[in-house]
């Protein structure tokens, strides 16, 4: 997979801009400074991506040719992909996002882009189609269901691939007249915060060049060109095929993209990419942030399985680099395939598909591919549908799963689910870089616990130097009702899980009830932190308001407990938007987080310079509101940061050794499975 950071290898001209962002920031980052304008409709999850662009226009930003920006806010998805049309075929680079829904409703115009061989980006953050149900999270369905329009598909791993795909889609369109796709998990990757290595304008400048270099003007009063006609039986047959010429074409100018990409910045891309494949036996094939996860399990896997395993990731889904799979597996004994999404009228899911036919054509000895006298058997799994969590601990059942062999393994399996098809999940491995320190936050949607998130994400990234993955638990229903938050930092290494946290070091608890709601201390590590909003006066209150189980842990783990009235602290600091009162309890948090964590006295930072510091990520999230806002939330961090209390340790040994059985007593009963906190 790409290298997440170039700075290492300074050989390469443009080894980005470091700094934190969202897959949302990283197309937004990119297509402001490329395009001439975009049209968009907001849906969920790409919103955020249309809304970033606009904003820049309004703000007067201009791209770095130094031309204003144009925006065209349609009234439906099919709308704003006939704008773009419109649009690059009066020459101009132009871009649009959507997702799910979004995407299908433009299918009937995303033919005519692909038929008009009009080079233009389309972002994606693909999300589960309303089948059954509503779900606005991660699934590949929406991509699956317009693969068939002939436009080239790529698929981002990782919030730095999305920013970098999106500069190769824009250079391979342009140079095979294919419109692109730059796909990225919903959520899992518009709005989970990781390290970014920016583009700089001049890598921009040299890799794209200019639009009217590489655009062609269809729409030229001076050179009328006739398009888009009917043809008949005489012509029509005869003009689909023979667009078969630019697709030939399409997977060499994409890896030469990908090839002088990594040239300029020393990011390397491929269309199908192998970890660990050179002596597996056994290997996983997957796309997007589903191949992270299952890389973060290799070492796992030969340690408990002697097992060696492998992983594909498949980069380019459109063109199929059918070939290049080939020579990845040939060799192992069985693969799996985990796709996010189920089509169970097809003979097998999509990629699982495509993956049998590969094997099939060089089974076949056909033209370009290694000749093979015999196939892995190719297992096919479901997994991630509308965001459901997908875990290491999943990709080693998957594994042993394959060891069974198709006699005794499941051909089709499920993960993560109550069902006939799911594989069991025996335990949960801790998978994160040495020196990680990871928070699993529960708090009420409203509380602003999301935004906190994302500035600690972003404080720890780019004052600190961390390396950081932040991600929030959305639900449809948001706020008032329980959500939870998560975060791992790193000193070394890159973060590849994608999932929920089953092994952390701090647990903040914005809400109290949740005590009784689950168990939200459940894989929180020995020597963890808790901390909890609290209206008790002194740390003996907010001791004995726990419930039993909770005491009986903390004491028992040498975990460090600590509590402060984000609420009044709240009343107090939000003085100019008293709108925003109950928003400001989750900044109290971000105060909190400095005052019990080591990383100020590991940064050799003085609270004064902690403290100016801190203001930078808080301009970045709150600046738009004015200078009084960002010093509000200042004051709210401040005043967290010096009002905490401990429960000390003196007074954990002082509780009764009857209710410390009783506590251990609903400890053994409320379990100790990953799942069992309230989410």
């Amino acid at each position: 997979m790409a290298t997440l950071n170039a700075t290492e290898q300074p050989a390469f001209p443009f080894p980005g801009i470091p700094g934190t962002g969202d897959g949302s920031d990283a197309v937004s980052y990119v297509e402001t400074r490329v395009t001439d304008g975009a049209a968009a409709y907001p849906i969920t999850s790409s919103t955020i991506m249309g809304q970033l662009y606009q904003v820049a226009v309004a703000n007067g930003f201009r791209n770095v040719w130094d031309r204003p920006l144009a925006w065209l806010e349609l009234e439906s998805e099919h709308s704003s992909a006939s704008a773009c049309e419109g649009f690059a075929l009066a020459g101009g680079r132009v871009t649009n996002f959507t997702s799910g829904q979004g995407l299908i409703l433009m299918k009937e115009v995303l033919y005519t882009i692909s038929g008009k061989r009009l080079p233009q980006v389309l972002n994606v953050g693909a999300r589960a189609l309303t089948s059954q149900a509503l779900n606005v999270h991660a699934g590949h369905d929406d991509v699956m269901g317009v693969s068939d329009c002939g436009w080239g598909i790529l698929f981002a791993h990782s919030v730095q691939a999305v920013a970098d795909l999106c500069l190769i889609a824009r250079r391979a369109s342009e140079e095979s007249f294919t419109p692109m796709m730059n796909v990225q998990d919903g959520f899992l990757g518009t709005h989970t915060i990781e390290n970014l290595s920016f583009p700089e304008d001049e890598l921009i400048r040299q890799f794209i060049g200019k639009p009217e270099d590489k655009i062609r003007t269809i729409f030229n009063p001076e050179a009328p060109l006739q398009i888009g006609v009917v043809q008949n039986q005489e012509a029509y047959m005869l003009g689909k095929i023979a667009q078969r010429h630019f697709y030939d074409r399409l997977p060499g100018i994409i890896q030469g993209a990908m090839d002088e990409y990594y040239r300029l910045s020393g990011r390397r891309y491929q269309l199908v990419e192998g970890i660990g494949m050179e002596e597996a036996e056994y290997a996983i094939i997957a796309m997007g942030t589903l191949s992270e996860t299952a890389a973060s399990a290799i070492e796992t896997v030969q340690e408990r399985l002697g097992v060696k395993l492998g992983v594909v990731n498949v980069t380019c889904y459109r063109p199929f680099p059918a070939a290049r799979l080939v020579s990845l597996i040939k060799n192992c004994k069985a693969v799996a395939v985990i796709e996010r999404c189920d089509i169970p009228t097809m003979v097998d899911n999509p990629l699982t598909t495509d993956v049998e036919a590969s094997l099939a054509k060089a089974l076949m000895g056909a033209p370009g591919f290694d000749k093979i006298s015999s196939i892995p058997f190719v297992f096919s799994g479901t997994a991630g549908l509308g965001s459901r969590d997908t875990t290491p601990g999943h990709i080693v059942a998957v594994v042993k799963n394959m060891l069974k062999g198709p006699q005794e393994g499941k051909v089709y399996f499920s993960l993560g689910i109550d069902h006939a098809t799911a594989l069991a999940v025996e335990s949960e491995p801790d998978v994160r870089p040495q020196g990680s320190f990871s928070v699993r936050a529960h708090s009420v949607g409203g509380y602003g616990s999301v935004t906190t998130n994302k500035i600690i994400a972003t404080m720890l990234g780019d004052i600190f130097g961390f390396r950081v993955q932040a991600a929030p638990k959305y639900g449809s229903e948001k706020k008032g009702l329980p959500t939870n938050t998560y975060l791992t930092v790193t000193p070394t290494g890159k973060i590849l899980t994608h999932c929920e946290l089953q092994h952390v070091d701090f647990v903040p608890l914005m809400d109290p009830t949740t005590w009784y709601m689950g168990n939200p201390l459940v894989g929180l590590q020995s020597g963890g932190i808790v901390f909890q909003h609290t209206d008790e006066p002194s740390p003996q209150a907010l001791w004995d308001s726990l419930p039993p189980y909770a005491q009986y842990f903390m004491k028992e783990s040498g975990i460090r407990f600590y509590g402060v009235d984000t609420v009044a602290i709240a009343r107090e600091s939000c003085l100019h938007d008293f709108s925003l009162i109950q928003r400001f309890q989750g900044v109290v948090l971000l105060g909190v987080f400095l005052r019990v964590t080591p990383f100020r006295e590991q940064a050799g930072l003085s609270e004064e310079k902690l403290f100016e510091l801190v203001r930078k990520p808080l301009i970045k999230y709150f600046g738009k509101r004015g200078d009084i806002v960002v010093e509000n939330n200042l004051e709210a961090v401040r005043r967290g940061y010096q009002r905490v209390m401990e429960v000390t340790p003196s007074i954990m040994a002082s509780t009764s050794p009857e209710l410390l059985a009783q506590g251990k007593a609903d400890w053994d009963a409320k379990g100790k499975d990953v799942n069992a906190f309230f989410i």
